[in-house]
């Protein structure tokens, strides 16, 4: 990441950000729904399932457990509080799971790239590859919906030193590859505009299963960070995102727990449940103008 890339200024020091009607915390709740290849193609820096020789039944099913069982009880739990989700999608899941694309266009959720598969790495990829994965993504969703894309995320969180200015090049909005912030930001990209979205890493049930940790641990963590975002939200505020994923989460002993964090978020006022796009959006006609001014007082200021 080119050192510039991110101008730094301290949270407080900046303009206040102020979400519609007030709200103190903008909330995007994310699932990340993937696509596992069995025998994946390609393996370049790092075995994608690591138990070998593949095939990997283990890995691979247990994550299949997400698209056939674990998202169906997601959805039941989105649906009865209305959350309207941006999806960390692997583009061959609106492919190969037309029940998924149809469930999820039922509901007018928001795809956000999260690259071809699951399994093939963007770590080593040239910038013709990368781009190339990126058109794709962004050709697959236009085939599917009619749309545009808006966001791009690296599957597997592998991006490279070229990720940003080709991300801005393809015609994304916001990227969710940076983990620097409770605000969204803009990145110094070569062309164009791209906007830093808040994503996590810590309200994560992948990286929490990876820690050995359990449901009840993730409901309050989820809790802890709202009440601090929520608290410090009054004078700037704040984006909170919550990352999951259907294998996971969806487990039937699991689920519950999930549903009582969020009705605990939902029971206070103040709370934009939004998407990563209505974010962008508002934050970009609303409050980047302050930021952009900000930033260029800043580098005066310094020389």
């Amino acid at each position: 990441m080119e050192p510039d890339l991110v101008p730094y200024s301290p949270i407080l020091h900046r303009p206040p950000l102020r979400w519609p009607n007030g709200a103190r915390v903008a909330l995007w709740v994310v699932p990340n729904i993937e696509h596992y290849e069995y025998l994946p193609k390609f393996v370049r820096t790092r075995d994608p399932w690591p138990r070998s020789p593949h095939p990997d039944i283990l890995g691979y099913t247990s994550r299949d457990y997400g698209n056939r069982v674990g998202l169906w009880r997601l959805l039941q739990v989105t649906d009865d509080f209305g959350i309207r989700c941006t999806v960390s999608l692997n583009m061959t899941v609106i492919q190969h799971y037309p029940a998924i694309f149809e469930a999820m266009e039922k509901r007018g959720w928001e795809y956000m790239s999260h690259g071809i598969y699951n399994t093939r790495y963007h770590w080593d990829f040239s910038e013709t590859e990368e781009r190339a994965a990126m058109q794709e993504s962004r050709a697959i969703h236009r085939a599917l919906t009619g749309r545009e894309q808006r966001g791009w995320f690296s599957p597997a969180i592998t991006n490279t030193l070229s990720t940003f200015d080709l991300a801005a090049e393809c015609g994304y909005d916001y990227t969710a590859d940076l983990y620097h912030d409770d605000q969204p930001f803009p990145l110094k990209v070569k062309t164009g505009k791209l906007l830093s979205m808040p994503y996590s890493v810590d309200i994560n049930d992948a990286i929490l299963h990876r820690r050995g940790e359990e449901a009840p641990a993730f409901a309050q963590q989820i809790r802890d960070y709202f009440d601090t975002v929520y608290d410090e939200g009054a004078e700037q505020g704040r984006v909170m995102c919550i990352a999951l994923h259907p294998y996971w989460v969806g487990q039937p002993h699991r689920i519950r727990v999930f549903r009582a964090a969020l009705e605990y978020i939902l029971s206070h006022p103040g709370v934009w449940v939004t998407t990563a796009s209505d974010i962008t959006d508002w934050y970009n006609a609303n409050h980047l103008p302050a930021i952009e001014a900000h930033l260029a007082a800043r580098e005066a200021a310094n020389g």
